[in-house]
């Protein structure tokens, strides 16, 4: 696309010099290739215009500036080269993104669903209903970016602008129709999602988290909100939101322009769940609705995969899909990776080691509950071990382990990824929440030590809980990723004790 046809489409304050046909968009120096445009942008962690002469070097033919001091100086220093100035970084790199990839989000019907839990099974779950119809989709989230067939990795749940529109853009060319994906707070709060155009956006719930981040429950939910809102966009056409969450009144608020589904597990909701049956790996409702109702049956486990499914549900009724196409498909739903995972080996051991990526403690009473009713059925005990990560909010880590020994037999207490915070600080934080119970906790800072404790403390019918990493494969420990999978740990560990 030629520069002065992508800058028609950018908020720009000032511009100068003059390109010819952009070969693409990038925010980071090290991947810029010749013809690019370059946006320096300031981020929360770094400032991009810290790298504009590397841009330059690496052969970039117009620079994006959100610092007027660095639009002076590149006007001084660089006058042959293309620069505009601008108020927005981020915004700036969507805009500028979407026009010269052909504006690949205007292509594609965009279901977004946030809240603190439950967003990666929601999408999971969507994603999957879509593709029963034979819907071509793109789906970004946290464990996985699947394009049509092709399944990448996530380096994170919600990307850069220009990485989605990327993504975006590659779905469009293979003949995708809809999009599912993600929206995390900081992803809200930043901008990265400024100007996706949202058909149906899905609230799943608020509890304590990313506090670290946005100082004040108040800020963590408003930005949440903007989902709602419209970030750059229109509000989305249809909202659905979970009625059984005590914020579900602000929410409503936020999306007041949009259609809204209200579902609920505990018959509140427009679309409820009755009759429900809960099972290891099974689960049954009849799923009732304004028009009509239909019997659900999933392999999925557990109440609160009740209100993940509703949330899928309903947005899939809401991108047209029929009750009987709902219902069918919910049989021939997959779990999602990571999410009351069951390890290998568990059955032969006779009792059950389960994975889980529950790392708030509201996540983990669910998770706890579930487990609780399940070793009910054979005379069993909950034995949980969990960590709370490092650089992250610590104000949840007393309530996460209040949570944990609250229900549990055992808790065992270790590492999750520590970042650059000591593991013996961060368990003694999470400590104070297991002493105000009575319940036994043992402290092991070493994560695949403390497995091996979990699983030899176990007896027939009790059911262990590895919960804080689920699909992760690294462990994050100072400035490094270390290898590290629950899954593979707690498998050896079992064929050990056979």
């Amino acid at each position: 696309m030629e520069w002065a046809d992508a800058l028609k489409e950018v908020r720009v304050v000032e511009s100068a010099g003059a390109a010819g046909k952009i070969a693409g968009v990038e925010y980071d120096s090290r991947r810029v290739g010749r013809g690019a445009a370059f946006v320096a942008m300031r981020g929360g962690t770094t400032d991009g215009n810290r790298y504009i002469g590397a841009a330059i070097a690496q052969g970039a033919a117009a620079i994006v500036t959100d610092s007027h001091e660095a639009y002076a100086k590149l006007r001084r220093e660089h006058p042959e080269i293309a620069t505009a100035l601008v108020e927005h970084g981020r915004r700036a790199l969507a805009e500028l993104s979407a026009a010269v990839l052909g504006h690949p989000e205007r292509q594609l019907a965009l279901s977004a669903v946030t809240g603190t839990n439950g967003k990666t099974t929601t999408a999971y779950l969507l994603e999957q209903m879509l593709r029963s119809v034979k819907r071509r989709t793109v789906m970004i989230g946290t464990i996985e970016t699947r394009v049509g067939d092709d399944v990448r990795e996530s380096p994170h749940t919600t990307p850069e602008s220009r990485d989605t529109l990327e993504i975006f853009a590659d779905g469009v060319r293979v003949g995708a129709t809809e999009a599912v994906m993600e929206m995390s707070s900081h992803a809200l709060d930043q901008e990265r999602v400024w100007g996706m155009p949202v058909d149906v956006a899905i609230f799943t719930n608020l509890t304590q988290d990313h506090l670290d981040y946005h100082g004040t429950m108040k800020a963590y939910a408003e930005a949440k909100a903007r989902l709602f809102e419209g970030v750059g966009t229109p509000p989305p056409r249809v909202a659905v939101l979970n009625a059984d969450d005590p914020s579900i009144e602000s929410f409503a608020r936020a999306a007041r322009h949009s259609q809204c589904m209200t579902y609920s597990a505990e018959r509140r909701g427009q679309f409820r769940a009755e009759r429900i049956l809960l099972a290891a790996g099974h689960t049954s409702f009849r799923f009732v609705t304004e028009a009509g109702a239909v019997e659900m049956e999933s392999p999925l486990t557990g109440r609160v995969n009740v209100s993940n499914l509703l949330a899928a549900s309903c947005a899939a009724l809401a991108r047209g899909l029929s009750l009987d196409q709902i219902s069918a498909a919910a049989q021939r739903l997959q779990p999602v990776p990571g999410r009351f995972q069951v390890v290998p080996g568990s059955a032969e051991a006779g009792f059950t080691v389960v994975v889980d990526y529950a790392h708030t403690d509201d996540a983990l009473r669910n998770l706890i509950a579930l487990a609780r009713e399940l070793a009910a059925e054979r005379g069993g005990r909950v034995i949980t071990l969990f960590g709370c990560g490092g650089d992250r909010d610590r104000g949840k880590r007393p309530r996460m382990g209040q949570a944990a020994a609250d229900g549990s037999n055992l808790v065992v207490l270790t590492s999750d990824n520590p970042r650059s915070e000591d593991p013996m600080a961060i368990i003694a934080e999470a400590l104070a929440g297991v002493r105000k119970t009575t319940v036994e906790c043992i402290i092991e800072p070493n994560r695949a030590a403390a497995i091996k404790q979990a699983i030899r403390a176990a007896h027939i019918g009790d059911i262990v809980l590895l919960a804080g990493k689920g699909h992760e494969k690294v462990q994050i420990v100072r400035d490094r990723a270390v290898p590290f999978d629950d899954v593979k740990v707690a498998a050896g560990i079992l064929r050990e004790l056979h």
